[in-house]
């Protein structure tokens, strides 16, 4: 080979590398597209699927921006909300992160279409009164700016990284819209003290409630002689108290639709499935727990089926009870369209629920990892027991919650949840050292205490918390301004 043709040769290769690096680096660098595009798509196909069904009558184009508005606050739901529910699962690694995408967005849709609230408060839960946005436009545009504003709030809080309460972000935004068009005195103060003493009430409930049951487990199984022969005992105990609690939970929070369920129908149905599933599965753990060592890794795997089944019934009732905080905004607004002004109740269309439901789906599959990482793992470790603690906590302390009528977010239930039992780690851990009689207050032994629990997380998450409702009121009232000076 001649040294021209060796030289062209050697610049040919140098333009394919330089080709090559620079497709590797454009799909690099537009990978992280991928995923607002799909979302952006699904939103776009929302809008034409009900262009068509409804047309592009003014009032029909109302419809078209309220159904893509709240197809993406159903997305931004499914990113940020579903993570509690499935990120102590995936964090214990009783489930993959595939795996609990899968099952979360089918236990997410299931519930929001078999058993979604077909009835919903167009003026969310009593926050405004009906009166002060009786004006049919007033209406439609504080349903749309509550919407919109709580949408981008959460879409803010996953990007940072906070899992917020979805339910105060609408009621913020739909407080805003109310204070925009009607002024403070349109705004049930009283249920907003309600709601503001459950940012406190919920999360420490949720985390007492953990730090108990784990205090159970570390004193009945964990610390005995005999590891196994106390789970045969404890385990079929602790299945049947989450079944119980779940058999009330779903009756309470999951089958509105269905069937009325009073609350002490409810507790005697949790009863007895509890004692049912208590008997039952005692045969099953002692199968399970044959020729098991006799050691504390052994025990996790006792936990993890229920612990996987509990994060089903956990999205299956999210769906259920959350999907209205993304499409009750729009079936509010689809009724003021169709039959003028506000209405204390109005029905929600196939067509609405499917949106929510699908919606949520959407945006666990796309968005939902970092979130689920970040309350599986990165708040404090977690394992089967504790992961299992959580969710007991959470469906317990809704329960409760229900019977004392608080408006408690099921969020902040299982962060708190996920915090009492870090920071009972970090308790007993304290404790332990006192009873070897160390000094804790020397250097080298303040350096060996545990600190289980990432204080930045912490301090995040309680400022996100602090700061929705007012920020989404915020968000709500200035876009209900811009929308009335662009329809005038």
């Amino acid at each position: 080979m001649s040294n021209i043709e060796e030289k062209s040769w050697k610049t040919l290769n140098k333009d394919l590398d330089r080709i090559s690096a620079m497709e590797q680096a454009v799909a690099y660098t537009s990978r992280p597209l991928v995923a607002p595009g799909l979302a952006l798509a699904f939103m776009a196909i929302t809008g034409l699927a009900v262009a068509a069904f409804i047309g592009f009558e003014p009032l029909g184009l109302v419809v078209i921006a309220a159904a893509i508005i709240g197809a993406y606050m159903a997305i931004n739901i499914g990113a940020n909300d579903v993570a509690n529910n499935m990120g102590p699962a995936v964090g214990a690694r009783a489930l993959t992160i595939g795996t609990a995408l899968i099952v979360a967005a089918l236990c997410e849709t299931a519930g929001a279409l078999i058993a979604g609230g077909d009835v919903v408060g167009t003026v969310s839960r009593g926050i405004i009164a009906p009166e002060s946005v009786a004006e049919t436009q007033v209406f439609i545009w504080a349903m749309m700016a509550a919407l919109l504003a709580g949408a981008l709030w959460i879409n803010l809080a996953t990007w940072v990284g906070a899992p917020v309460s979805t339910t105060h972000s609408i009621v913020g935004g739909v407080m805003g819209a109310g204070i925009a068009a009607a002024g403070f005195a349109a705004v049930n103060w009283p249920m907003m003290g309600r709601i503001a003493a459950s940012w406190v009430i919920s999360p420490l409930l949720g985390g007492l409630f953990a730090a108990i049951f784990l205090a159970i487990i570390k004193s009945r199984i964990i610390y005995r002689p005999n590891m196994i022969e106390a789970a045969r005992y404890w385990v079929p105990i602790l299945i049947g108290i989450m079944g119980g609690c779940f058999a009330t939970y779903l009756s309470l929070k999951g089958l509105d639709k269905i069937i009325k369920i009073p609350f002490s129908t409810a507790i005697l149905i949790g009863l007895g499935v509890g004692l049912a599933l208590t008997f039952a599965m005692r045969p099953v753990i002692r199968r399970q727990s044959e020729g098991m060592e006799n050691r504390k890794k052994s025990l996790k795997i006792l936990f993890n089926i229920p612990l996987i089944f509990s994060a089903a019934l956990l999205s299956f009732a999210h769906g259920a009870n959350d999907v209205a905080n993304a499409i009750g905004p729009v079936a509010a607004i689809v009724h003021a369209v169709q039959n003028g002004g506000a209405s204390d109740a109005v029905g929600i269309p196939l067509w609405v629920m499917l949106i929510g439901g699908i919606g949520l789906s959407i945006g666990l599959l796309l968005f939902g990892p970092k979130l689920i990482n970040i309350v599986g793992s990165e708040i404090t470790r977690l394992n089967a027991m504790r992961a299992y603690c959580v969710a007991l906590a959470a469906a317990i302390t809704v329960i409760f919650a229900s019977w004392l009528g608080l408006p408690v977010s099921s969020t902040h239930i299982a962060i708190g949840a996920i915090f009492g039992v870090g920071f009972f780690r970090e308790w007993y851990h304290e404790r332990v050292l006192k009873e070897k009689r160390v000094d804790t207050t020397s250097p080298i032994e303040v350096r060996k205490r545990k600190k289980v629990v990432r204080r930045a997380h912490f301090v995040t998450i309680l400022a996100a918390w602090v700061v929705t409702v007012p920020t989404a009121a915020l968000l709500s009232a200035m876009l209900f301004y811009l929308m009335n000076l662009i329809a005038l």
